[in-house]
Formats: C-alpha cells, sequence, structure tokens
C-alpha cells in the first residue's frame, strides 16, 4: 500500500521546528490592550471613526462585495473616484485598483515585462516583488541590495525592452532605495523603472504623497507605481500608477486585474476616505517619521543594534531565530505587540525585531515601548 502523498510535509514541518521557523496564527480580538508596534497602520487610520463610518457606508450602498472581477460587475463608480483622486493625490496620471498590493505588483511586473525582455531586480524586493519576476515572461537578474552600479551594469547586457524593479523603502530594514540613482541608470539605457511605494506613500514626500514624489519621478513617462491600501490608508487593496497607455495595458493584459473579483467596496471606500482625510491633514506624514526617528534614538541610546529608519519602520537586530521570537513573546506579555522576521523572510538571515511607528502614538506610548523592548531583550 502507497504510504500518504502528503508524508513529505511532516519532514518540513520538522525541519522548521528544529529551525525554529514554526509561523501560528494569532487572532486578535476586537479591542485589544496591547500597545501595537507590529501592525502597518502608519497614520493611525484603520479604526478612525470617519475611516471607518466610510467603509460602512460604501458597504450599505454598493453592497458588501463586488459581485466579479473589474471587467464584468466589479466596479462601481467608488473605484473610479478612488483612482481618480489617488493618481491626482501622488502626481501620475492615472491609476488602476486592484485587490491587494500583491495582486498589484504580479500585475504590474508581469504585463511589463513580456518574452524577450530584462527585468532587474533588487536583492531586497517584497516578496510579490520576487513572485512577479517569476511568472513573468521576460528574464531576470537580481543585483545588489540599493546598488544603482550594479543595475547599470546589468541593463549594460542586454538589447532590448528592461525594467528595472525596486522597493521604495525595503519593509524589512526600512531602508529607502536610492530612487534618483536608479532612474538615472534607466534612462541611460531607454529601461523602465517600476517602484513599489506600499511603504513610502502616506509616509514620505509632501503631504505623504509617497517616495517617487519626493524624489521628483511623479509624472514621468518612464516610471510605474504600486502602491498598498492596506498600510498608511488603514484598508485594503493595492494599485497601480503611471502613464496612461501602461494603465490601458494592464486593463487588458494583467492577469491579476482580469480574472480576479474586485475589491470590495468597503475597501475602497475606506480608502478614499483615507486618502481626502490625509489631504487635510498632512502632518500626520511628518508625524510618523517623527516616531520613527524617535523610536531609533531612543533604542540605540539602551545600547541596542536598531537600522536608523528612512520612512516608518525601525528594525532592531537580535541574535538569532529563537531569541527573535522569544524577545517579541516577552514584549507581548509585556504588552507590546512587534513584528518579528527571520528567515526565510529575511534576505540577509539575519533576525530582528521590526517596529513600525505610527502617527497617532504619543511620547509617552514610544517611551513605554522602548522601555519594553530594552528589559526584555
Amino acid at each position: 500500500m502507497a504510504g500518504s502523498p502528503f508524508a513529505w510535509i511532516d519532514e518540513q514541518a520538522h525541519q522548521r521546528r528544529q529551525a525554529g521557523l514554526v509561523r501560528t496564527l494569532r487572532p486578535r480580538p476586537a479591542d485589544s490592550a496591547l500597545l501595537d508596534l507590529a501592525s502597518n497602520d502608519y497614520l493611525g487610520l484603520a479604526h478612525h471613526p470617519e475611516i471607518t463610518a466610510a467603509a460602512a457606508d460604501a458597504a450599505h450602498r454598493w453592497g458588501a462585495g463586488a459581485t466579479g472581477s473589474r471587467l464584468v460587475s466589479g466596479t462601481t463608480e467608488l473605484h473610479a473616484e478612488l483612482e481618480r483622486e489617488l493618481a491626482g493625490f501622488c502626481g501620475f496620471e492615472a491609476a488602476l485598483v486592484f485587490s491587494s498590493g500583491y495582486a498589484a505588483n504580479l500585475a504590474a511586473v508581469t504585463a511589463l515585462a513580456p518574452h524577450g525582455s530584462l527585468i532587474v531586480s533588487d536583492a531586497g524586493n517584497h516578496a510579490s516583488l520576487i513572485d512577479g519576476c517569476r511568472l513573468a515572461r521576460g528574464a531576470t537578474q537580481v543585483v545588489a541590495h540599493a546598488d544603482p552600479d550594479a543595475v547599470r551594469k546589468a541593463l549594460g547586457t542586454h538589447e532590448g525592452p528592461a525594467v528595472v524593479v525596486s522597493d521604495t523603502v525595503f519593509s524589512v530594514d526600512g531602508d529607502a532605495a536610492p530612487l534618483a540613482g536608479l532612474a538615472t541608470a534607466c534612462r541611460a539605457h531607454g529601461a523602465a523603472l517600476l517602484v513599489d511605494d506600499a511603504h513610502g506613500l502616506g509616509v514620505l514626500g509632501r503631504g505623504g504623497r509617497g517616495a517617487p514624489h519626493a524624489a521628483g519621478l511623479a509624472g514621468a513617462p518612464d516610471v510605474v507605481v504600486t502602491v498598498t491600501l492596506s498600510k498608511s490608508f488603514g484598508s485594503q487593496g493595492g494599485a497601480v500608477l503611471g502613464p496612461a497607455p501602461v494603465i490601458d495595458h494592464l486593463v487588458n493584459a494583467a492577469r491579476t486585474f482580469i480574472f480576479d473579483t474586485g475589491l470590495a467596496p468597503a475597501a475602497a471606500g475606506a480608502a478614499l476616505a483615507a486618502l481626502r482625510l490625509l489631504r487635510r491633514e498632512p502632518a500626520r506624514a511628518d508625524r510618523a517619521r517623527a516616531v520613527a526617528t524617535a523610536l531609533h534614538t531612543r533604542l540605540t541610546a539602551e545600547g541596542l543594534e536598531a537600522v536608523r529608519p528612512d520612512a516608518a519602520v525601525v528594525s532592531v537586530r537580535a541574535p538569532s531565530p529563537e531569541r527573535a521570537v522569544r524577545w517579541a513573546a516577552d514584549c507581548r506579555e509585556a504588552g507590546l505587540a512587534v513584528g518579528c522576521f527571520r528567515p526565510p523572510s529575511v534576505p540577509d538571515g539575519i533576525s530582528r525585531l521590526r517596529l513600525t511607528a505610527r502617527a497617532d502614538l504619543t511620547d509617552a506610548q514610544i517611551e513605554r515601548a522602548v522601555r519594553v523592548i530594552s528589559e526584555n531583550r
């Protein structure tokens, strides 16, 4: 009698346990007493009454779900309104909303890297960009992290269409990509620049307009940007921003747009409300960066090894995966939720606590967080 077709799963589970890399789900209650430095709610909008009211209103008006793909019945007037305002806010000609930031990245990379093209991908890119490279028909060359010279050399090996792919702010350490240098390298070789601004939108640029806006690349004919609506905007979904012909191409060629159910109206309504609130309260972006700087300054003063943040992510190094897990668990027991990044999620193999600054954190909460992290190291 043949053995179980899933016997190999037991072996992989054993290897994960041995390496201290087992992941578990931890459902959170609606109301938690934990001080949250683990989520990506950079502007503190996920529970903002104006945003939740907009989500509820959209659900009542448009229904609980989008009811179909964007090309069938899943595009409402609300989706179109969000796309217009998001493109205008970030300084681009057009935008296209997806069900997630992950889907937006898969769409952009695969649709803009046809057979015969070259994708130059930063070694520190997010998994969604990496998966987009794997699914694309173009060839991928991975280059050293945040290195325009490496990008330039890679582009010099190829004749034909090329696209350089990078995060604007890398999710592990919170360091920013050298966007100006990347754009210069691209333009020297006639390549496109595709950047994921998931961790820049709402935090960087004038009034939170994003890293490409801050770098003077917003609206450039050779630049395409992906964003998520689930971080600074406190909602869910993603979008691609860029020249109108590129967006039209995605409507016709991006499989995660054509074959996926549209973003739920509640999420679209919440994201639109968050965008409008940020327009009225641009200081939220400044506050998020100030909180990140304060966390870094106080943590390093306690003798901890923390990476200087370029946006709202603060990374604190841990000596091992096991110690990182224990450290995060001890912080939780003390009332503080922090992220815990371990291999294979971290490309350099170094485990760390990952803290996210929020614009609504008080100075007292910052001090409390630093104290808990330091005391439980």
